[in-house]
């Protein structure tokens, strides 16, 4: 008898087909791929750096007098000038100029492929059978699937968030340009080919002409859907305001993503504003002086001369060295990161810090695409992750002992095992991010104990486990979450580990450095720094704890840095 529900059952390997294929591409188009990405960096890091370069308030007044001259409102122009003020005063200025930058390649690129194809769509029917399914996937596809091809492909950085930004952006443009050809009346289209056109001449005299309007209102929905990538973007190390909303979600500070996101809406506003008047019907000949009909020539030659000064001076001037430390935004490795960032730029060290997803973290140290991380947690929670890239990187050993992981409750609830738990808390764990180790340990124990059977793990971010624990405090009400030991809430809170009289939480854990291959032959003095990092969970904790009570990470290192020059100084030593 044939079982029906079996053989539906039974997964097609479209997974195993997928990796295959991704890991065929690698291999094989390695060489291509980082032709891509250097020539792609190269360029996107001399656009920000010329940005960053001009001075703020030249561009505060410039931007505005452009917006003035683009649409002639003076309504238009103090709102450009107002919100540029607001994201200077808010300190996301460097922010603001790599997230333009991000927006500003992938658009090009999306506009340079999106139009041909979307004359192919109009002049095609088959081309537009073949071609309207993939934009529909595309279109559709969560827009945090394409960051797993990008960082294959691309490592981290600016141009895997082009890339994703390119594949989610790309669709209005092409769909635009086909609605806009194919709506031109017939009759117009006729009237060009009885003058005698080449299908050339009808193309770029008639028909996009007429269809501008409709191309630009694709292009203005191109340019929105790659701003709105900024944020997915940031988890794969692209710069920018981004950054500082996913670090606020995962933090759960209400304020700072309030003020990140608020940045966003500016820019947003200006250049959908920007995009808009542009493509308004141009004055009059007659009424345009001729500085006007030679502007952008000149700004675009100023803007190259700039930037081509810039690189000269500072490939000729700067002898700093760089040095790139990936971190996963928890409040631990938040305090480690910035006090060796800290003590290394003291040593003449231009240090990049780039906050990535806990496993593209690993993986950008095993392909040299960042130098180190101090921030694998062994060996329990990034087992997984180390068993995957122990050949391709290198590991120096512990930077802090004592760590510690389980489930936590206050001290006001009257248990102290895992064992104890029956129906406090709604039945419910509150979790931190679903990549994180502890999770997968969570999960684990609510499989292996009995009593856990009717409980569930829910996924959430640090941000707002800390936040839901708050609460809970607040009103003496009962809450599980998943912790970890040195963290800043034990300080703070008065909190309680679990016993785990079955071990799946693991025992003991270390906090390990790791650093890619070939880093001691390269720059063999920053590589003993980072080999010498290591402190006490109290040092750690006491970072932490000043970053929670309001004092930035970077200020917060530095004040410990300086009441412990000892300490420093071995590791420099």
């Amino acid at each position: 008898e044939i079982n029906v529900d079996k053989i539906l059952q039974n997964s097609l390997p479209i997974k195993d087909l997928v990796d295959k294929g991704i890991d065929w591409l690698t291999e094989h188009l390695a060489g291509l791929f980082k032709i891509i990405q250097v020539s792609g960096d190269t360029m996107m890091n001399f656009v920000s750096d010329t940005l960053n370069v001009i001075p703020p308030l030249l561009l505060l007044i410039v931007i505005p007098a452009l917006a003035y001259y683009v649409s002639r409102k003076k309504g238009f122009t103090a709102l450009t000038m107002l919100g540029l003020l607001f994201i200077y005063n808010q300190g996301l200025w460097e922010e603001m100029l790599y997230t333009f930058t991000l927006v500003l390649v992938a658009s090009l690129i999306s506009v340079l492929l999106g139009i041909p194809l979307g004359v192919w769509m109009a002049k095609s029917n088959r081309a537009k059978s073949i071609i309207s399914p993939l934009l529909d996937f595309m279109q559709t596809m969560p827009a945090f699937v394409y960051l797993i091809p990008a960082v294959a492909f691309f490592g981290i950085g600016m141009v895997p968030g082009v890339f994703a930004s390119v594949i989610f952006a790309l669709p209005p443009t092409v769909r635009f340009t086909n609605l806009g050809i194919r709506e031109i009346p017939e009759e117009l289209i006729e009237a060009s080919e009885s003058f005698g056109s080449t299908d050339r001449q009808r193309l770029f005299k008639v028909e996009l002409p007429l269809a501008k309007n409709t191309i630009f209102a694709g292009v203005n929905q191109t340019i929105m859907l790659a701003l709105s990538m900024v944020v997915t973007a940031s988890m794969i190390g692209a710069p920018g305001l981004g950054n500082g909303v996913l670090s606020a979600l995962q933090h759960a500070e209400i304020g700072a993503g309030f003020v990140s996101g608020l940045a966003l809406v500016v820019l947003a506003i200006i250049i959908d504003r920007f995009t808009q008047f542009l493509n308004q019907p141009k004055r009059k000949a007659a009424k345009q002086s001729t500085f006007a009909k030679f502007l952008a020539p000149i700004l675009l030659i100023s803007f190259l001369m700039t930037g081509i000064t810039q690189s000269f001076l500072k490939a000729t001037t700067s002898d700093k060295k760089e040095i790139t430390l990936a971190y996963v935004e928890w409040d631990s490795e938040v305090a480690s990161t910035n006090v060796l960032a800290e003590v290394l730029t003291s040593q003449g060290y231009d240090v990049n810090l780039i906050s990535l997803d806990n496993a593209v973290a690993w993986k950008s140290i095993a392909e040299g695409n960042a130098d180190a991380s101090v921030s694998a947690w062994l060996p329990t929670t990034h087992q997984a992750q180390y068993e995957q890239y122990k050949d391709q990187l290198v590991d120096l050993g512990a930077n802090l002992f004592g760590t510690s992981l389980g489930l936590a409750v206050p001290s006001y609830m009257d248990i102290s095992t895992i064992e104890e738990l029956t129906s406090q808390a709604n039945q419910t764990i509150i979790g931190i991010e679903p990549g994180a180790g502890i999770m997968a340990a969570a999960d684990s124990a609510v499989n292996e104990y009995a009593n856990l059977s009717t409980w569930s793990l829910t996924a959430s971010s640090t941000g707002a486990m800390v936040t839901s624990l708050e609460q809970a405090l607040k009103n003496e009400d009962d809450i599980v979450v998943t912790a970890w030991m040195p963290h800043w809430m034990f300080a703070k809170y008065d909190l309680k580990f679990l016993e785990d009289p079955m071990g799946v939480f693991g025992d003991v854990e270390e906090i390990h450095t790791i650093v890619r291959q070939g880093l001691k032959e390269d720059q063999a003095d920053a590589y003993n720094i980072i080999d010498q990092f290591n402190w006490e969970p109290e040092d750690m904790q006491a970072v932490m704890l000043a970053i929670s009570e309001g004092k930035t990470p970077r200020q917060s290192a530095r004040d410990w840095i300086e009441l412990n020059p000892d300490k420093v100084k071995e590791w420099l030593d």
